[in-house]
């Protein structure tokens, strides 16, 4: 018997979309390695909240009014996840993760899995030793991925202010805009970048537009990428199936 799971999305539309599909993957893969045959009557009941929320990295610039601004919206869309009885839910955006601790904490009875927690258990399994993170400017400045990766015993490697601005004209002029070509060659340029510097180095995508940009990119072929948001998807089916 599987548990009900929810996806807070709409952080951008593209991602959340983007999500289902690699938690449906993750199912799939879990039902095939538990030597089960992989039917629709099989895969858990789970719900997507899209709802539109104020933009993450320009709430956290400021200290001020509008601060908060991503926030009501969220705890909107996790009182409707839980209202349709999920038990866990995965947040389909890795800045937004800047609330994580408020939002579990008004929501005590859905566990609300923690994005870079779980990469950073992920890349310590894997036997990584050195880390890189391309992100937003929001992300950076919560230090959402050094703490969960410095946390695990793994070094984080970031960009330089050039590289970052590169990354947020990729995520905001490319992907949200919807000029893939843009996207691509930001991204890459940034990957490469931070591959010449630090060697054999685990690239976080720590952005739910950067894989979305780097789908399929010639340029970056050979460097070892890592998707968060398919990780966190994992997770999620784990949950989803784990015994009530």
């Amino acid at each position: 018997m599987t548990q009900v799971v929810g996806i807070l999305g709409g952080m951008g539309p593209a991602a959340g979309a983007d999500f289902v599909r690699l938690f449906v993957d993750a199912c799939a893969q879990h039902m095939r390695a538990a030597g089960e045959p992989v039917r629709d009557q099989s895969f858990p009941e789970h719900w997507l909240a899209q709802v539109p929320v104020p933009d993450r990295s320009g709430a956290l610039e400021r200290t001020g009014e509008g601060a908060h601004q991503p926030l009501e919206p969220m705890l909107q869309a996790l009182g409707r996840l839980a209202a349709l009885g999920s038990r866990a839910v995965a947040i389909a955006c890795n800045t937004a993760h800047a609330w994580h601790a408020t939002l579990q904490q008004r929501f005590p009875q859905i566990e609300l899995l923690h994005v870079a927690r779980e990469v950073a258990a992920h890349l310590s399994a894997r036997g990584e030793t050195q880390v890189a993170l391309m992100a937003t400017e929001g992300t950076y400045r919560v230090r959402l991925y050094e703490q969960a990766l410095a946390d695990s015993g793994l070094p984080c490697h970031l960009p330089t202010a050039e590289e970052r601005r590169m990354l947020m004209r990729g995520i905001y002029e490319g992907v949200k805009a919807g000029d893939l070509p843009l996207a691509e060659a930001l991204f890459s340029e940034v990957a490469l970048r931070l591959s010449q510097r630090h060697g054999d180095v685990a690239i976080v995508m720590g952005c739910t537009e950067v894989p979305l940009g780097l789908q399929g990119a010639a340029a970056v072929h050979g460097l070892k990428l890592v998707d968060p948001a398919r990780v966190l998807a994992s997770a999620l089916a784990e949950r989803a199936y784990a015994r009530a």
